[in-house]
């Protein structure tokens, strides 16, 4: 899978942008507050609807315009023994004060969950370096992103099952006032349980291929000196969920909210059977955020059978020689957009790099006459 070719007029920064990219290494560099990250911004929404920033629609549109336009063509391999390619054309138009429009090959879609699966990426910024020492819903997040990415049932269960925790948070809200409503709350209570045993069920499924990957990838990067193993910790058992649910009622009427659900779990990082999150040194806690973002791509390969695009926004300058190095051979056949603020590491490790743009405030410039290894 790669990406050929992106198009913005009045998104963020760029009044009108039109440039095609490698199938192999595409560097953006450039000074800060530029519009470097703009770009990834932009491919990150036409894979999944929404700004890795959690941006509003209206703040990703150009001062002074109404709307913005994003246009991106994806090739996919979907004959791999003939070799035969497909292209998608995802269009999308984000507007001010209305819902945004996106059309897959000029014909519009009516759920944006429609878009899922045709462009897989996976996104590393620095703050992805924190996931193991921050709070749990940066390692759920984790989990959604990539889960909704390769599984379209996954989506749709917790679509359903955010949907069903903000009506009955709503309802226990209103019962302050209104406490006949007390008994439409088994109404709600049935089905998260039935859609929350679906989420738990698939997440523990999904920590368990995702263990078997990063403990080999992060045995590697650490020259062979750790074991790092990740622990599903749900929030209560599957089979548990309902008579839990139960018996935290009053709780929860009293808090206003739903005390018990997949909606608070959380993963555990150990190496050595040390929690890592509480007690592993800086280095630790970052080459196990690098483990579990190369995992990401080796996950899309088995599951979709295709290798998705990498998204790197500024990381290497975050990461000590080593992890670089590592990283830096990893994608070899992977397509990958970088931004930096120099090139100075990618010409010193005689990196190959197959398409250089500097990055001038909302202006991108082919370069050419790079060091390549």
């Amino acid at each position: 899978m790669t990406i050929q070719s992106i198009e913005l007029k009045n998104f963020r920064n760029y009044e009108d942008l039109n440039i095609s990219f490698d199938k192999g290494t595409n560097i953006f560099y450039g000074d800060n507050a530029q519009g470097k990250t703009n770009i990834l911004e932009a491919v990150y929404m036409s894979g999944t609807t929404k700004s890795h920033k959690g941006s509003r629609d209206r703040e990703m549109i150009r001062f002074g315009a109404t709307e913005a336009h994003i246009r991106i063509v994806v090739v996919k391999d979907q004959f791999q023994s003939s070799g035969a390619e497909k292209e998608y054309r995802i269009d999308m138009h984000l507007k001010n004060n209305r819902s945004k429009g996106i059309a897959i090959n000029r014909v519009p879609i009516k759920k944006a969950s429609e878009l899922f699966g045709i462009l897989h990426m996976v996104f590393f910024s620095p703050e992805d370096l924190n996931i193991i020492k921050n709070g749990p819903a940066e390692r759920r997040r984790f989990l959604d992103s990539e889960l909704c990415q390769l599984d379209k049932i996954y989506l749709s269960d917790l679509t359903n099952y955010n949907k069903i925790l903000n009506q009955r948070n709503k309802l226990l809200k209103d019962m302050v006032y209104r406490p006949d409503l007390k008994d439409t709350l088994s109404v709600w209570d049935l089905q998260l349980v039935e859609t929350g045993k679906k989420i738990i069920r698939r997440r523990k499924q999904f920590i368990d291929e995702l263990n078997e990957i990063v403990r080999k990838i992060h045995f590697r990067i650490s020259g062979e000196k750790e074991e790092l193993a990740i622990c599903y910790e749900p929030n209560i058992d599957d089979i548990f969920f309902g008579d839990e649910l139960s018996r935290a009622k009053e709780r929860d009427r009293k808090l206003c909210q739903t005390s018990v659900g997949p909606h608070r779990d959380d993963m555990k990082f150990s190496i050595q059977e040390i929690d890592i999150r509480k007690f592993g040194s800086q280095g630790q806690q970052r080459t196990s955020a690098l483990s579990l973002k190369l995992s990401e791509i080796e996950l899309v390969r088995e599951n979709i059978h295709e290798t998705p695009v990498l998204l790197l926004d500024d990381v290497l300058s975050e990461l000590d020689g080593s992890r670089q190095n590592y990283l830096l051979n990893s994608i070899y056949d992977t397509q990958t957009l970088i931004t930096c603020t120099g090139l100075d590491e990618f010409v010193k490790n005689r990196f190959q790099i197959n398409r250089v743009f500097r990055v001038v405030n909302g202006e991108v410039f082919e370069i050419g006459d790079v060091a390549n290894g």
